[in-house]
């Protein structure tokens, strides 16, 4: 009967998990494209080089590593089309693009690279532009890949392309925290399997 109990404790530990913070999955390091809707950003469905936005628009693009667009990191700072274009009057047959580019944090920079600080924009641009076109008057060197996807802006940064990054390793503990080794879970549990182990022993001990 201990026998079978302790045999059962043990599968039941492995599948427990070693600690608190497990390898996250990997992402992928470029620049992603936002729409704004009214007072929030959503992600862009189809590229800047076929967008084509309308005189009062506000568009974002931020760099960072995700895994796919529902983790991705939005476009921070101002996004207010009537406040980032207040010194660009409109002209008849041109339209003028509002834009956010955030260049992400160090931790998302690429070895050896420093984010510059975020920026805003208004483009103005021919009335049947594109996004990639109003990027392009106020944000050059542009880089591109043979796939036509946006690699740089402003030449940040100066090399990669989409590039995968390898899973995470465990985050250190937070300040005021110490790292034990295994978790509480973890080390109760083999204290469980232990106590287990010394009662079968002393059962069959009896037995003899």
């Amino acid at each position: 009967m201990i026998r079978r109990a302790t045999v059962l404790f043990l599968a039941a530990l492995v599948s427990l998990p070693a600690g608190a913070g497990q390898a996250q999955a990997a992402g992928y390091r470029y620049w992603s494209f936002w729409e704004r809707d009214g007072t929030a950003w959503t992600y862009a469905t189809q590229g800047p080089s076929l967008v084509r936005p309308a005189d009062g628009d506000v568009q974002g693009f931020r760099f960072s590593v995700s895994e796919d667009s529902a983790d991705a990191a939005k476009p921070r700072g101002t996004a207010d089309f009537a406040t980032l274009c207040a010194e660009t009057p409109a002209r008849e047959g041109e339209k003028r693009v509002a834009l956010v580019i955030d260049f992400g944090t160090p931790a998302d920079a690429p070895p050896g690279e420093t984010p510059p600080a975020a920026r805003t924009a208004c483009a103005r641009v021919p009335e049947d532009a594109t996004t990639a076109d109003a990027l392009a008057a106020v944000a050059e060197p542009l880089r591109y890949d043979t796939n036509a996807l946006l690699c740089a802006i402003t030449g940040y940064p100066g090399k990669g392309c989409g590039e995968q990054i390898s899973a995470q390793k465990d985050p250190a503990p937070e300040q005021g925290e110490t790292d034990t080794g295994p978790s509480l879970g973890l080390a109760a549990g083999i204290a469980a399997v232990a106590l287990l182990a010394a009662a079968a022993t002393w059962q069959v001990r009896r037995r003899g």
